[in-house]
């Protein structure tokens, strides 16, 4: 298994047990190659749910850019609400499964296809 396989795996288990969503393992292999090497680095792999930063960086470089949205408090609340439903306490937010329940909560899986 690949380190890309490995890390699937891992995000699945996270959206089931975190986050009670069953993945659709095809868009989640998507958007987890969609994130590129970034998932490899410590620092990159994850979101900081609460930098103020980071946040800003989720919504411009994938809500806006990436999935196409028009800027706007919309997309702040829905950071908001997937960074509550990940879990707040929970230290390592993967940044896949965010761009993931960000995607699913847009509607916005035929990016993807």
């Amino acid at each position: 298994m690949s380190k890309r396989d490995e890390l699937i795996v891992k995000y699945a288990a996270d959206l089931k047990d975190k986050c009670g969503v069953t993945p659709d393992m095809d868009l989640l292999t998507k958007v987890t190659v969609g994130c590129g090497p970034s998932i490899y680095n410590a620092d990159s792999a994850t979101v900081a749910g609460s930098d103020e930063k980071e946040l800003a960086t989720v919504k411009n470089n994938f809500l806006v850019k990436k999935l196409g949205l028009k800027d706007g408090p919309e997309l702040d609340k829905a950071i908001d609400a997937v960074i509550e439903k990940y879990g707040r306490s929970n230290k390592n937010k993967y940044r896949a499964v965010v761009y993931y329940l960000l995607a699913v909560h847009f509607k916005k899986e035929s990016v993807y296809n």
